[in-house]
């Protein structure tokens, strides 16, 4: 993280695999280590599975013990005799308030989505994580909901983050969340060994607040997922100026990145 007038926060969205890398091995301190080189202050996991004894409100990190510098919120979407599987976040910023999103569908594989509010250098980081479905009407109804949901949330600093399994050209069905926030850069992140499609994506409101978006590319991350890890860089001074000059009302206040990238 920065210091003085260039002080960032860095997010990250990882889909981990249930650290299962691409040489076949379970590996969660493999994956622990990637987690370390993304130095990130909120960090989404996808497919993380833990022991299901694990009670759903544990805040110290499970499986990945060595990272406890983060809280922990527990999503999951399937749970099994022996194992839980679904999303996970981690934060180096007190959770103030945990919700937990069924996204699911019919009779498709459960989704759902952990919307956090957590308090960053004294302003409200509303984050919603999440991992939707393979078929588009699915997807179509889980980006309908979790837009439904941060409908309902105060005006201020959004971060929406996750596996969207959104690739099909012509037919994207994320683009409303392009439409209400901006377009930002989607870098390509699966296959993790020759990264083709962009299935993980963030989302940053204010757009304006956006210094970087990146897969990141290191040896590591390449060998532990079939997914890379995507990781944004947002600067704490730009979101503080805007968060000070929002419309008491609490309506969206537009800023330049979205005109520029939108």
């Amino acid at each position: 993280m920065g210091t003085g007038a260039t002080r960032t926060i860095r997010v990250a969205t990882w889909n981990v695999h249930s650290c299962v890398g691409t040489d076949r091995r379970h590996d969660p301190a493999r994956t622990a280590a990637v987690i370390d080189e993304l130095d990130a202050d909120v960090v989404a996991l996808q497919e993380f599975q833990y022991p299901a004894d694990i009670a759903l409100e544990t805040r110290t990190p499970v499986v990945l013990e060595r990272l406890d510098r983060y809280e922990c919120a527990l999503g999951p979407t399937l749970t099994r005799l022996t194992h839980s599987f679904g999303n996970v976040l981690l934060t180096r910023h007190p959770i103030r308030d945990l919700r937990r999103l069924d996204l699911s569908h019919q009779r498709r594989e459960p989704r759902g989505a952990l919307a956090a509010t957590m308090d960053v250098h004294g302003v409200d980081l509303h984050v919603v994580a999440t991992h939707l479905g393979l078929r588009p009407a699915e997807r179509r109804l889980q980006v309908r909901r979790i837009m439904e949901h941060i409908e309902t949330l105060s005006s201020g600093f959004l971060v929406v983050l996750g596996d969207f399994n959104d690739w099909l050209p012509g037919r994207s069905l994320v683009r409303a969340l392009d439409a209400r926030f901006g377009k930002p850069p989607s870098p390509p992140s699966f296959p993790s060994a020759w990264p083709l499609l962009t299935l993980d994506r963030i989302w940053v409101h204010p757009l304006a607040t956006l210094r970087t978006l990146a897969a990141h590319h290191s040896p590591l991350a390449r060998r532990a997922s079939d997914h890379l890890p995507v990781v944004a860089e947002i600067e704490v001074a730009a979101l503080r100026r805007w968060v000070g000059g929002a419309p008491a009302d609490g309506s969206p206040k537009e800023c330049p990145a979205q005109r520029a990238h939108g």
